[in-house]
């Protein structure tokens, strides 16, 4: 199901993980509309910034996914309301993940936003956006999944 131009609902639901551990993670109904209101308010705008692909390591979890990959039970993740981006690097026109990041926090309009990177090189953005409430434009950055700090950008 095509969410906007450049998303559909496939790369959403899809996991490696789920896959290996045959957990169905199709997004429920009640959950379309959360993951392509972020698809239409934070992703495609960014995405039609840059002129590249954007790609989702992590959508849309069903519980038994979001337990699998020790997310956080209150994880966005489980409402469709948070994805992990990350670009090609080797096609990336010159943008970088950071640059990528700026162009979200100034932008768009975000509920929460962390710069997620590891010792072992791999980085990401995490961003979710949320219709029941403001979002709130929370901007953290963490080195480990587990402390987070503010981001200044």
């Amino acid at each position: 199901m095509k969410l906007t131009k450049n998303f559909t609902l496939e790369e959403f639901e899809h996991s490696e993980t789920a896959i290996r551990n045959n957990i169905d993670n199709r997004v429920p109904e009640r959950y379309i509309k959360n993951v392509k209101a972020l698809a239409e308010k934070v992703l495609q705008p960014t995405r039609d910034r840059i002129g590249i692909p954007l790609y989702i390591s992590s959508g849309y979890r069903c519980k038994m996914l979001n337990t699998a990959v020790k997310g956080a039970v209150t994880s966005q993740h489980t409402r469709g309301e948070a994805a992990d981006i990350f670009i090609d690097p080797v096609c990336s026109l010159g943008w970088t993940l950071w640059d990528v990041c700026k162009l979200i926090v100034k932008h768009t309009d975000f509920d929460q936003l962390i710069w997620e990177t590891r010792p072992n090189g791999s980085k990401w953005i995490h961003v979710s956006f949320v219709t029941y409430r403001k979002n709130r434009h929370n901007k953290l950055r963490t080195n480990d999944g587990i402390h987070y700090y503010p981001l200044e950008i």
